[in-house]
């Protein structure tokens, strides 16, 4: 079972949440320093971490598991998030620059299979970044942040299930060394315990990033011929596309912006 997606606005709205905020897009904007022109898709819950993005990106969705349940957001082109069954997603082959995975893996029910999919609807060298609770840190730890919930992983473990998944991972680091208190987490003091962790304590990170690329040579071609569900968008399709079942091998389905 998923935490709701109305604890994870909670937890971002709070001092601790904004502290893990600004540290993992400290991180973030250094892999991605802009995504202009790219169509971007996180999975889990990416708002707090792709909003700085979303003027300049071609396209941006935010894909919610059913069981975490979705909130609706809004950009230019109307409503852009939309809740998907797990682990399968409504999306076309090769329909994605960057993927963001953030509180996605840990409490998924089949994470072979999830990021099966999501190799799927990658564009060939596209990047994925994924968000996981750090197995060695504070914040898996604790049961009073979203962190705390479902199975953290170490930088090794989650570049090895990439691997499985046919990624490539490019980069491996560590954010939030901030302990899971409030009295830690202010600008300030968060600043000079993640340049302090950093240096002294670079394996005790909070949470863990993975880069990894989609590369074709290490895929497999039978990922894109299956059945493919269209998403459907609340109060109008951000991709500007309706509801239906398409067969992802038609030339003339393809979930485009």
């Amino acid at each position: 079972m998923r935490q709701s997606v109305t604890k994870l606005e909670q937890f971002y709205a709070s001092r601790r949440g904004l502290a893990a905020q600004s540290m993992v897009n400290r991180r973030l904007h250094a892999l991605w320093p802009h995504l202009e022109g790219r169509d971007v898709l996180s999975f889990g819950y990416g708002l707090p971490f792709l909003a700085e993005y979303e003027k300049g990106a071609h396209s941006m969705i935010h894909a919610m598991p059913n069981g975490q349940g979705a909130v609706s957001h809004h950009s230019r082109r109307g409503n852009n998030s939309v809740i998907v069954p797990e682990p399968q997603l409504p999306f076309a082959p090769a329909t994605f620059d960057r993927v963001l995975v953030a509180h996605g893996l840990e409490e998924t029910p089949d994470l072979a299979s999830l990021l099966a999919e999501l190799w799927r609807v990658m564009k060939p060298e596209g990047r994925i970044v994924i968000i996981a609770a750090a197995r060695a840190g504070m914040w898996a730890r604790s049961d009073n942040t979203p962190f705390g919930a479902g199975q953290p992983f170490s930088r090794g473990q989650l570049s090895d299930r990439l691997k499985s998944a046919q990624f490539v991972p490019l980069v491996r680091s560590g954010a939030l060394y901030t302990p899971p208190l409030k009295m830690f987490s202010g600008p300030r003091m968060t600043r000079t315990l993640e340049k302090f962790g950093e240096t002294v304590w670079p394996g005790f990170s909070g949470l863990v990033l993975v880069e990894a690329v989609k590369r074709l040579y290490a895929g497999h071609e039978r990922r894109a011929h299956k059945r493919i569900l269209r998403p459907t968008f609340a109060g109008g399709g951000a991709l500007g596309v309706p509801g239906k079942v398409v067969n992802s091998k038609s030339k003339s389905g393809h979930a485009g912006d």
